[in-house]
């Protein structure tokens, strides 16, 4: 099939996209290749991805919305995979325009490249943060999520809400995939794993926040990506005996769903800090801070609808998946 994948140069889309080239279908990326983090990284992964003859690359912002709207008339995409998006909860306290511009104007632009073109299924990239003050655990698409402690996390509600309006008006089928932390290789340096990898083996010391005393859902990329290969095929149906009062939230009278993609086992920051140690052969300096705006306590997939709709879900041992990173950091990066 043709496939859209937007952010194709992320390390999501990346991964995505090696993932569909290799089940022999065609994919077009794009990406805007913004310098939010090192933009060497991301052309790396397009060197990669650009040796598949399958694979077409077109640099283009999600918020241009002509050249939103010309792509998708040429193209006549099959699938839409929509991970593009400004990343980042702590970058969303410091640029939140940047958001409103990417994840917000951008998934609009989405949405109507789907409505005019007859799009067969969009998945589109939504967030665990969703959940917000949720202390129940483990995190059911069924729970509210209606209070946020980010503007990321408030775009990627909204982007929900966006989709499923177009699901309800235009009959479009829509996915969203709530990822809960991803790891691995050609991650993003802005995140927890790089930024200890990169201090330790610099013998530098390591920030710590909310003392450790926190738990993550990580879950490794190749299974993130073995998820949406399936979920692809996995398109949304009208439900006429859905009702708000007794259907999930996770689902609709529309061809909507929504679905959590994580890996189910929570573990402790500091346990995770001891994998990579194990790992590197480094014992890391710790500095312990206090809890940051916007981040939260602890959080945990569940993953069981996922499960039923696909017959897979997340399994990767964050020692398997850490060891797998620092190989690849140790290569890629000469150290």
């Amino acid at each position: 099939m043709n496939f859209l994948v937007t952010g194709a140069a992320g390390f999501i889309g990346y991964h995505v996209t090696e993932r569909l080239l290799d089940a022999g279908h065609k994919v077009v990326g794009i990406d805007n290749l913004n310098d939010y983090y090192d933009v060497n990284l991301k052309l790396a992964r397009l060197g990669r991805l650009e040796t598949n003859s399958d694979f077409t690359f077109i640099k283009l912002d999600l918020a241009d919305r002509q050249g939103m709207a010309d792509l998708f008339a040429a193209q006549q995409f099959q699938r839409v995979i929509h991970l593009g998006a400004q990343a980042g909860v702590r970058y969303s306290l410091e640029n939140p325009l940047a958001y409103a511009d990417s994840n917000l104007v951008g998934h609009l632009n989405v949405l109507e490249g789907c409505r005019h073109n007859k799009v067969g299924h969009l998945l589109y990239a939504s967030s665990s943060s969703v959940y917000g003050l949720n202390r129940k655990m483990p995190f059911a698409t069924d729970d509210s999520v209606d209070h946020p402690v980010s503007l990321y996390a408030a775009t990627k509600k909204a982007n929900e809400l966006m989709s499923h309006t177009y699901s309800h008006l235009y009959n479009l089928p829509t996915t969203g995939l709530r990822f809960f932390t991803v790891y691995g290789p050609w991650g993003r340096p802005d995140m927890a794993l790089f930024k200890f990898t990169k201090a330790i083996l610099s013998g530098e010391s390591i920030d710590v926040y909310n003392h450790g005393e926190m738990r993550r859902d990580f879950t490794y990329i190749d299974d993130i990506a073995e998820a949406i290969a399936r979920l692809q095929s996995v398109i949304p149906t009208v439900d006429k005996n859905w009702t708000v009062e007794q259907g999930s939230a996770a689902s609709s009278s529309a061809p909507y769903r929504v679905y959590n993609i994580g890996n189910s086992q929570p573990v402790k920051l500091m346990e995770y800090i001891s994998a990579l140690e194990r790992a590197l052969g480094i014992t890391a300096t710790k500095n312990l801070m206090p809890m940051q705006p916007g981040d939260v306590l602890e959080t945990s997939a569940d993953t069981q609808p996922l499960y039923e709709a696909i017959g897979f879900k997340p399994q990767t041992s964050v020692d398997e998946g850490i060891a797998r990173f620092v190989a690849w950091y140790r290569a890629f990066y000469n150290v």
